[in-house]
């Protein structure tokens, strides 16, 4: 039987991405970043349910593509990967800070743990408004 789920998935969010530069959980009720995790996991999860996605396994590569204003980024780049990452991974891991807050949106996981991230890229494009692109993906079995 031939295996039908998808191995690629990209997506578009308005405004910018959730940062991680504390060592508080950015899924705490509350937290500044709060609005901007759940922007992700909405386009997330509109992605994931058109393509029929199923979370990934296996090792994984993370796309983000930053569009913003010519010289008004407001994170370094590792920090928008860190918050991206995190959000996209299952969150049953940090369950015990509580995540009732975010409702079914804490199901939303594209890739089981960010240890299964084996590439990771990211790029800017200038842009009036803030905007961003995520692509994941499986990453291709070497024969």
């Amino acid at each position: 039987m031939q295996d039908t789920r998808a191995l690629a998935l990209t997506f578009e969010v308005s405004g910018l991405p959730p940062v991680k530069t504390e060592a508080l959980s950015i899924f705490a009720a509350g937290h500044r970043q709060a609005t901007r995790v759940r922007a992700l996991l909405e386009a997330a999860c509109a992605a994931a349910q058109h393509s029929g996605w199923t979370p990934l396994t296996g090792p994984v590569e993370v796309d983000v593509v930053l569009r913003c204003p010519p010289g008004h980024r407001t994170s370094d780049a590792s920090t928008l990967l860190g918050g991206v990452c995190a959000v996209l991974q299952n969150k049953k891991r940090v369950a015990t800070i509580g995540l009732a807050h975010l409702g079914v949106l804490v199901d939303v996981a594209l890739y089981d743990d960010d240890r299964q991230i084996r590439r990771l890229s990211y790029a800017e494009e200038p842009a009036e408004d803030f905007s961003y692109q995520v692509r994941v993906a499986a990453v291709p079995k070497v024969v």
